[in-house]
């Protein structure tokens, strides 16, 4: 390849056809001409930066960085350092009664995991820089008498406007309450868009809430 004269006519196809032959050495190829384009910025108009007599000596085109599948960011999605949400019981001190309404709620600790609403750390994956933005998928809540309500999109809350509610029918000196949570979200590539992860991670081994289930008595007293 050679640098390209100021005044080539690169539209002149007589003079690419002809042109390798007066080269040294002579060639019965024709000629190409070489053009780059910068790719930042998006707009970089094309310049011609050579010539070369037949194809053969083109420099080979640098071949594209390797980038993951949708599978290995859902995976790298799975293995992200989430936190565990635990159940909060109303009326408050772990402690309700037999046929009387108990209220729960999901509850996210303060701690260094991830939970719905927060961005990760940029992970990367091969050439790409990955950021995952999470949601919450579902909540299933076990009451430790064998029942259990969901999955549902509800986080539930405290007396007497939360969603989720249950009513024991019998004492429980400890009753194991958990969430089994699932969450989703989203994901970019290098600060771009952002795009549906499709898919989710099922949380595990959940902090378990023990409340006692006991049973009020009336009782009538003599003078």
């Amino acid at each position: 390849m050679r640098s390209i004269e100021g005044s080539a006519d690169v539209t002149n196809c007589s003079y690419a056809l002809t042109a390798c032959q007066y080269r040294t050495p002579p060639s019965d190829k024709p000629l190409y001409y070489l053009w780059r384009k910068k790719k930042n910025p998006a707009n970089s108009p094309w310049e011609l930066v050579g010539d070369l007599c037949g194809t053969e000596a083109a420099p080979a085109a640098a071949a594209p960085p390797p980038v993951p599948t949708m599978g290995q960011i859902q995976e790298a999605f799975r293995r992200l350092p989430f936190s565990k949400p635990s159940v909060r019981v109303e009326p408050k001190g772990n402690v309700t009664l037999v046929n009387l309404a108990t209220y729960y709620e999901a509850t996210w600790p303060d701690d260094a995991g991830l939970q719905p609403g927060e961005v990760s750390q940029p992970v990367q994956l091969l050439s790409w820089s990955v950021e995952f933005r999470i949601s919450s998928r579902s909540y299933t809540f076990r009451y430790g008498d064998g029942t259990s309500s969901g999955p549902v999109q509800e986080a539930g809350g405290g007396y007497p406007d939360g969603a989720i509610k249950h009513t024991y029918s019998k004492p429980i000196e400890a009753a194991q309450v958990t969430v089994d949570s699932q969450l989703t979200g989203e994901f970019r590539v290098n600060g771009g868009e952002w795009i549906d992860i499709d898919t989710v991670a099922n949380l595990q081994n959940e902090p378990v809430t023990t409340l006692a289930v006991k049973e009020s008595r009336a009782r009538l007293y003599g003078n």
